[in-house]
């Protein structure tokens, strides 16, 4: 995109809805969705914001001061007076995160305001999910923001149902606003259940390719329900990835790593996927990048680890290299 006088604009890329920390058992790391989606995207070259809210707390306090020292813009966080700072705690289970979620937090009452609705009017992509609407007050600020998006940003709605807090309200309504709906295989039955497509007990594939099948149809399900929607991509963990569009399915098998623990790597894979679509690279190189970083962030500890430039050209590079082998095949 350009700027006026032809100048090249950054890109604007937006994580919308939770900041927290995440109380894990080695100590706490500053998290949620929307937020590392933001940072990783700032670390893979564009303009990251954060739109969120926190407690005039020490979490507060704390989370705005790990955010300085990361390439990321926090000038959209708003500061709660009354409710504290949001937190999760975080046990492992074979390596797989375990949730309790604390509420009421700041992010429950996230405020539409005239920097808010700025923000918006600017943005190339806004990623948000359901977690963040379990108030009514921010599911409203969430839509006003998205309905001030130009039409061509990219609206990628992160299911990440998190029990109990979402309902079918919540689901269709971000459904119908979303251009890019990224989910992970366990998510589906329950999506469809929702989004009234489907039962969330019909899902029972024998095999792995039975399963890839049945995810396929139930993308395309959901692709010819929602006509705004361009792109369903859904995370099979260790097994890697489906990008499903009216024309197309990508298959990727993942990548192999030593997992330290995969939180954040959802949101590194959404981030990847994100910046790569916005930079018009194909849906393979989509893949690509998006099952690569988001295996590095599953092999690094907690949800924003430290990427060394060093690390980001060496897997740009492993990108850019398997892509053209997967073209030549």
């Amino acid at each position: 995109m350009s700027a006026p006088g032809g100048a090249a604009r950054e890109l604007a890329v937006v994580g919308l809805g939770e900041l927290l920390w995440d109380e894990l058992p080695g100590g706490r790391r500053l998290g949620g969705a929307p937020a590392n989606f933001a940072v990783m995207a700032s670390r893979l070259g564009v303009h990251g914001a954060i739109a969120s809210r926190l407690g005039s707390d020490e979490r507060g306090d704390a989370a705005r001061a790990v955010l300085g020292a990361l390439p990321v813009d926090s000038r959209f966080l708003q500061t709660d007076a009354e409710r504290p700072t949001g937190s999760v705690s975080v046990s492992l289970k074979n390596g797989q995160p375990q949730y309790v979620i604390h509420a009421p937090v700041a992010w429950d009452a996230l405020s539409w305001t005239p920097a808010w609705a700025e923000l918006a009017a600017r943005a190339d992509a806004v990623c948000w999910g359901t977690l963040a609407q379990r108030d009514s007050r921010s599911a409203q600020t969430i839509h006003s923001f998205l309905a001030a998006t130009r039409p061509e940003c990219l609206r990628i709605f992160d299911v990440n149902l998190r029990a109990p807090f979402y309902t079918a309200e919540v689901v269709e309504r971000s459904l119908a606003r979303a251009t890019l709906l990224k989910l992970n295989d366990a998510e589906m039955p329950s999506l469809l259940w929702l989004a009234g497509l489907g039962s969330a007990t019909e899902y029972r594939p024998d095999s792995d390719e039975e399963r890839a099948e049945a995810l396929v149809a139930s993308a395309r399900r959901l692709l010819a329900s929602y006509g705004a929607t361009e792109l369903v991509a859904i995370t099979l963990g260790a097994e890697g990835s489906l990008l499903v569009t009216r024309e197309a399915v990508v298959r990727h098998r993942g990548i192999a790593c030593s997992v330290v623990d995969t939180v954040g790597a959802g949101d590194a894979f959404t981030a990847a996927l994100a910046v790569h679509r916005l930079r018009g690279n194909s849906l393979r190189a989509q893949s690509e990048a998006a099952n690569r970083w988001g295996a590095w962030v599953a092999s690094q500890a907690g949800a924003m680890p430290e990427l060394q430039p060093a690390t980001r050209k060496e897997v740009e590079a492993a990108i850019r290299e398997a892509t053209r082998e997967a073209t030549r095949s």
